[in-house]
């Protein structure tokens, strides 16, 4: 699950489980939700699911390429992005409040804002992750290097995203919820129950929250190297107002509750690729 981690933290910290987020709200028109995802940047975040799927064959044995042509397609079919968005502006419609809209809309449409978006938009569009990896973590090589103050305000930054705790529960629970429908699907012949392979995922989680640590620090690096120390902290301060905390919080539970259900599609699908195997 490393490139899954690797993936989703750099985007959005935390997730929390949808369910949990679908509290009573005032909803926000269509248009000015539409105008949300697109300023905030969340629509390419939303897109960049799909460059996860490599990483589902992996959580049983195999690899992407094991499919050939049939896994291109399949990811295509499965994580079409209009569909995606789609799921967005409805979960949103019921949970994202205006003033909350409001708040994060006018912070990602100022000058700042916008800089960031276009640079986190590239960040997360990026397919070599390997090498995005590598550069980031020269970045903070050499930030501890010079003992530079920047790489505490990118500490400060990914914090402000969303807790650890929160990324971890939301990623085994992507990684429950595939397994499960794999088994479901005939994909795979699962030899534990749900609550047996929920406390073998507890037990990976000391390694999940390493490897989450060190992504999402060279990622922050690598993604706002053009940046200034002073943009830094100033991206820092405004995420952890108490609102774009907020905002952040509903946008992973959004994000990770679509990739858990299309992942679920994938699992239902894979059995028309590949004969089932023992996990």
């Amino acid at each position: 699950m490393t490139a899954l981690i690797r993936r989703s933290a750099p985007i959005l910290l935390a997730g929390l489980v949808f369910m949990a987020a679908l509290l009573p709200a005032r909803a926000a028109d269509l248009d000015r939700l539409e105008a949300f995802l697109e300023v905030t940047g969340f629509d390419v975040a939303l897109e960049s699911i799909k460059l996860t799927a490599e990483t589902a064959p992996s959580m049983i044995g195999l690899e992407a390429n094991d499919f050939g042509a049939q896994w291109t397609m399949l990811v295509e079919d499965v994580f079409e992005v209009e569909q995606m968005h789609g799921m967005a502006l409805d979960i949103l419609s019921q949970t994202l409040e205006d003033d909350l809209l409001t708040h994060a809309v006018d912070f990602y449409a100022s000058d700042l804002g916008q800089r960031l978006v276009v640079a986190e938009n590239a960040s997360h569009m990026t397919e070599d992750d390997a090498l995005k990896s590598e550069a980031g973590e020269a970045i903070v090589a050499g930030l501890v290097q010079l003992g530079s103050p920047r790489l505490e305000e990118l500490k400060r930054l990914n914090a402000a995203t969303g807790s650890e705790d929160a990324a971890i529960r939301a990623v085994q629970e992507v990684q429950v919820r595939f397994l499960m429908a794999a088994a479901g699907a005939g994909v795979i012949e699962l030899q534990m129950d749900e609550t047996d392979l929920r406390e073998t995922l507890k037990t990976q989680e000391g390694e999940m929250r390493r490897n989450m640590q060190v992504s999402a620090l060279s990622g922050s690096a690598y993604t706002y190297q053009a940046f200034s120390d002073d943009d830094i902290t100033a991206y820092a301060d405004a995420l952890e107002d108490p609102k774009m905390r907020q905002v952040y919080e509903l946008m992973n539970a959004v994000q990770f509750e679509i990739m858990a259900n299309r992942y679920e599609a994938v699992a239902a699908r894979m059995s028309q690729l590949r004969p089932s195997q023992d996990l």
